[in-house]
């Protein structure tokens, strides 16, 4: 039986993101990519929190499995490892962070976080999708990928976003950098080149967790799963 993973989708996305990577893994992996709270069809599940996103993970994945998670997926990933230890086998994180170690500096962010969230409330899913994809991390990737990403942030509702927001954004989160040497399992750090603030982030990572590696995706930016899947399918599997 092919082993299970879990794929957790970033911000605004939903599990459908991940289907190129499914693709590329073949039948190397049961793969399992769910709606986190406040996407897709987990839009209208409350409360949006981390430990109940954790529990969400819990409940869907078998006793041991390999954990990929991209951007907020990849915050929450770190967590959801932390929480589980003993069930995580493997780790891929895709141009994540651990969040904001400065605690005046995240709730900076979560004000931030909080005006966005009034201003999702009070758009359309269409008005808010086209804004997000002019984001710097994101503004740079090839025309494919922006139509593909356009395509699946309307699968979510403005409220549903708001709550995710408010409940898994980065000002939200608690830092998991002082944690970072409790992960035990191999953990890769998958960043794409044209990603550089990630790129250090990811090598700040690596100098703290005991088995880590950073991979970086050459030509690739942010979303390195949507612009390079096989390459993010072989750092999966570990090749």
């Amino acid at each position: 039986m092919a082993p299970a993973l879990v794929l957790l989708h970033g911000f605004t996305n939903t599990g459908h993101c991940w289907e190129p990577v499914i693709g590329a893994l073949g039948e190397r992996y049961k793969a399992l990519a769910p709606d986190i709270r406040g996407h897709g069809r987990a839009s209208d599940r409350v409360p949006v929190t981390l430990e109940a996103v954790i529990a969400d993970v819990a409940a869907i994945a078998p006793p041991a499995f390999t954990l990929a998670g991209y951007s907020m997926g990849g915050r929450i990933a770190v967590h959801v490892a932390l929480a589980l230890p003993a069930r995580v086998q493997r780790l891929v994180l895709i141009g994540a962070s651990p969040g904001i170690a400065d605690r005046a500096q995240r709730e900076v962010r979560r004000g931030d976080d909080e005006r966005l969230a009034g201003e999702l409330e009070r758009s359309t899913i269409e008005q808010f999708a086209r804004r997000w994809a002019t984001t710097p991390v994101l503004a740079d990737q090839p025309a494919s990928v922006k139509a593909a990403a356009h395509a699946d942030r309307l699968r979510s509702a403005p409220q549903g976003l708001a709550r995710a927001l408010r409940g898994l954004g980065t000002g939200a989160l608690p830092s998991a950098w002082e944690r970072l040497g409790e992960l035990a399992m191999p953990v890769r750090l998958v960043v794409g080149e044209r990603d550089q603030r990630f790129c250090t982030i990811a090598r700040e990572m690596a100098a703290a967790i005991p088995d880590a590696r950073v991979v970086v995706v050459p030509g690739a930016g942010h979303a390195v799963h949507l612009e390079a899947p096989d390459r993010v399918a072989a750092a999966i599997a570990g090749e």
